[in-house]
Order: C-alpha cells, then sequence, then structure tokens
C-alpha cells in the first residue's frame, strides 16, 4: 500500500482515476460539483466533502487524499453560491445536501463511476460540518459521519436571544460573507438560525447517530468555532447517549485548521478505514 499523503497509487489504464464535473438538481437549482474517482474496478466508497460558509475553503486536499486512499471523494457548492442558480439560505444547504446524496445513489452516476452508494460518508466543515450532522441524523442509510469545527446553530441561536449586543456582531459577521451568496444578508441569516432555534442544536443530534461511527474534530485557537460552545457540548452530549463508535480530537488551531491539513487529512482516513 502506498501512503495517499505522499505518494500516488499504481496506474490503471483499465480503470483509471478520472474527474469528472456532475451536476445535481436542487429546489430548481443545478448544483454544479466535482467528482475524484480513484483508479481501479471499484465500486468505490463515496466521501461527500462539505464546505462551509461562504465557501472560501472547499477542501479540495482532502479530496485528493481520499481518492488516492481508493474513496470517490465530491466537493460541490450549494445553490445561491459562487454563480450556481437559486438563493442562499441555511435550510437550502441542509437540502442541497440531500439531494446530493440522493444524487450519487441512483444508478446512473453509480454505474458510471464504479460508485458503492452503500458505503457513503460526509464529512464537513463549519457549517459543512454541522451540514453533515444533520444530514447523517435524518438519513439513517449514511454510513459515517464527520465535522470539522461544526458550527452549533442551536447553541448561537440560544446565546443571541440572550445577548442582543453578540446577536448584532453574528448579524455583521455573516453580512461580511455574502459577497459571494445571492438572495440574502447577514440580518436574514440570524432571524433564519433563531426561527430553527432547538431544532439545530447538534447536542439533540445523539439519540439519531448513536449506532454509526462519528467523528467530531474541535479547534482550540478558533474564534469562529470557539470549541467550548461549539465542540465540547457536543461531545459530552454523544458520550451520554452514548454514540458508540464516537471518536473526537481538539487540534491547536485555527478555524480552517490552517497549519493542520496533514493531520487533520490522517485523522480523517484513519476514521474512515475503522468504517470500512
Amino acid at each position: 500500500m502506498t501512503d495517499p499523503l505522499a505518494t500516488d497509487p499504481p496506474v490503471d489504464r483499465d480503470f483509471p482515476a478520472t474527474t469528472p464535473a456532475l451536476t445535481f438538481d436542487s429546489g430548481g437549482a443545478t448544483l454544479r460539483g466535482v467528482l475524484h474517482v480513484p483508479a481501479g474496478r471499484g465500486p468505490h466508497p463515496v466521501v461527500v466533502l462539505l464546505h462551509g460558509f461562504p465557501g472560501n475553503e472547499r477542501n479540495f486536499d482532502l479530496a485528493q487524499v481520499l481518492r488516492r486512499a481508493g474513496y470517490a471523494s465530491l466537493v460541490f457548492h450549494y445553490r445561491g453560491s459562487w454563480g450556481v442558480g437559486g438563493s442562499w439560505s441555511w435550510s437550502h444547504v441542509l437540502q442541497d445536501t440531500a439531494a446530493v446524496v440522493a444524487g450519487l445513489r441512483e444508478h446512473e452516476p453509480a454505474a458510471a463511476h464504479r460508485l458503492d452508494p452503500r458505503r457513503l460518508a460526509l464529512i464537513g466543515h463549519s457549517l459543512g460540518g454541522f451540514a453533515a450532522l444533520m444530514t447523517a441524523a435524518a438519513d439513517p442509510s449514511i454510513a459515517a459521519v464527520a465535522s470539522v469545527a461544526g458550527f452549533d446553530f442551536g447553541a448561537v441561536a440560544a446565546l443571541c436571544r440572550d445577548d442582543p449586543g453578540l446577536r448584532a456582531r453574528y448579524v455583521e459577521a455573516f453580512e461580511g460573507g455574502v459577497g459571494p451568496l445571492r438572495g440574502t444578508s447577514g440580518e436574514a441569516l440570524v432571524e433564519e438560525m433563531e426561527a430553527a432555534g432547538q431544532t439545530w442544536r447538534l447536542a439533540g443530534l445523539a439519540p439519531l447517530l448513536a449506532d454509526r461511527p462519528v467523528l467530531l474534530v474541535g479547534t482550540s485557537l478558533d474564534a469562529v468555532t470557539p470549541h467550548d460552545v461549539h465542540h465540547g457540548p457536543v461531545v459530552q452530549a454523544y458520550r451520554a447517549q452514548p454514540v458508540e463508535k464516537l471518536e473526537h480530537h481538539v487540534f491547536a488551531t485555527d478555524h480552517a485548521l490552517s497549519d493542520h491539513r496533514v493531520r487533520l487529512a490522517r485523522t480523517v482516513l484513519s476514521f474512515l478505514e475503522q468504517c470500512r
């Protein structure tokens, strides 16, 4: 076996590695993604990588590492972002994630790209971590789920209700990220988060994830998702359930894991290999 962080796998001329562009319909919008297909006959397990808000870091480094390790990995943009049609909202992110999962399970793309949709995992960063956990909780057939510096919208909504000053800072912060998005604003995003309230609290998902592998990675130098708000309480709730196959870490790094990308990749690979 080669090291997927350091070495390309052998070339397979009959079943080569490919990087096709795929599209998915969600809410009348056409989502655009890139699939990283490994070499080999397959069928290959599938990992959907879910990026955060607004999508500056898309985790293509993880996509390439996963492909070299034998996983087909998909990266895509949600509707209303980066030129994709439709309007942006947190709810649309959840709907789009479910639509992409359903699309990858259809016979035609699975057969064309040598995919095994029965072995499909979700890995998300920040907003994507929230979407990964929420989607897996709603879909018991998702094999495994990982959240990296996940954003707990339910926890933040409760804090905003109790602190108008904090609420105003979130409005300002979200407004600062809407440049590549359409059809939304900082105020609209905070209002949507508040309306969802406890239904978007990640700790509450524990009973729905109790029998599946779950990876939670927190970040201790992170001003966006401080681990004492977004990570520690979720770990505590999942351990109490218990979520039997829970793995959790806190890395001393920033929100983008800027200086921990190799460690993140090795952690994700180790987690997925245990799920195979």
